[in-house]
């Protein structure tokens, strides 16, 4: 076989443009690890989503220089916002079965608007965000943790707005909980942020609004409190990138000295086609080295 033809096989398609950030050098720096970020899985029983998902799984673990770990950037299942308890459980069950049986990697997990039980009896323990923290193996919806000479943050940006979902935003009780993780990490720590809703992107203008003549970038789509996460960058210059999922689109921004990446989506058009608009489902390689720096490379997989 070919080159081509051997990707093929392994379910690979072809890779994105490479975005990387320079550390304090790049001569002598080493890899500290490999993460497959997969977002916006949208895992469900129809399309033939899971035998689309599994191929997914191989493609990324069948890499000659394979990931170490799986970060799930959220909307992990298909939507628990509109659906009753019993649809919920099914989901998180398939997802359960597939996870066991495909996967070799361990998994640190974001939540997403759409795992968020938002239709049962409001009564319920797992009701809201609960249900999501349960089956993620979570305490809260938002935790740090530090791996091979990085700090991870993992934000939950889905809040809700009177009495529906959602906005994206860190609650005052989170941003305070934010803000004390860094300024207690060691200035010397590069730090990564996962987030399921962009804290910025440019793919919040992808819809056009020539009609009424302005630009209008949903709270739902963008984190509507950019500027106070913005103004706590500025003060550790230590946070590198920012990654994230959601609009199933994919692009990098460069602001102030850190990457923002919306890494695109496994599900692509929710997997009724691999591509949403210019974007096809795929999932992205992130190399994080020693000396701070960073790559990041969108991978697409065949169906």
């Amino acid at each position: 076989m070919n080159r081509r033809e051997v990707i093929s096989s392994l379910g690979l398609l072809g890779a994105g443009a490479l975005v990387g950030g320079k550390g304090l050098s790049t001569s002598s720096r080493k890899r500290s690890i490999r993460i497959a970020h997969l977002t916006d899985v949208h895992l469900r029983d129809y399309e033939d989503a899971p035998k689309k998902f599994e191929k997914c799984l191989h493609a990324l673990q069948s890499i000659s220089d394979a990931p170490d770990i799986i970060f799930n950037g959220g909307d992990t299942i298909f939507d628990a916002l509109g659906a009753e308890k019993s649809s919920v459980e099914r989901q998180w069950k398939l997802w359960d079965s597939i996870i066991k049986e495909e996967n070799s990697l361990p998994i640190v997990h974001c939540i997403g608007n759409h795992d968020v039980w938002g239709a049962g009896d409001k009564s319920d323990i797992l009701y809201g965000k609960a249900y999501a923290v349960d089956k993620m193996g979570l305490s809260l919806p938002y935790y740090s943790m530090e791996k091979a000479g990085w700090k991870f943050i993992v934000l939950d940006s889905t809040h809700p707005v009177g009495e529906g979902w959602y906005t994206g935003k860190l609650d005052d009780e989170q941003f305070d909980w934010f803000e004390n993780e860094l300024a207690n990490t060691d200035s010397n720590r590069p730090i990564m942020v996962m987030s399921h809703i962009p804290i910025l992107t440019a793919t919040g203008f992808y819809e056009g609004n020539e009609k009424e003549g302005n630009w209008v970038v949903p709270g739902s789509w963008m984190h509507i409190d950019f500027n106070r996460i913005k103004k706590l960058f500025l003060k550790h210059p230590n946070v590198k990138l920012c990654i994230s999922g959601h609009m199933h689109l994919v692009d990098h921004v460069q602001y102030n000295g850190v990457t923002y990446c919306c890494n695109g989506a496994v599900s692509g058009n929710w997997w009724g086609n691999e591509m949403y608009h210019e974007t096809h489902a795929g999932f992205a390689l992130i190399d994080l080295y020693d000396d701070g720096g960073f790559d990041v490379e969108y991978r697409t997989y065949n169906w």
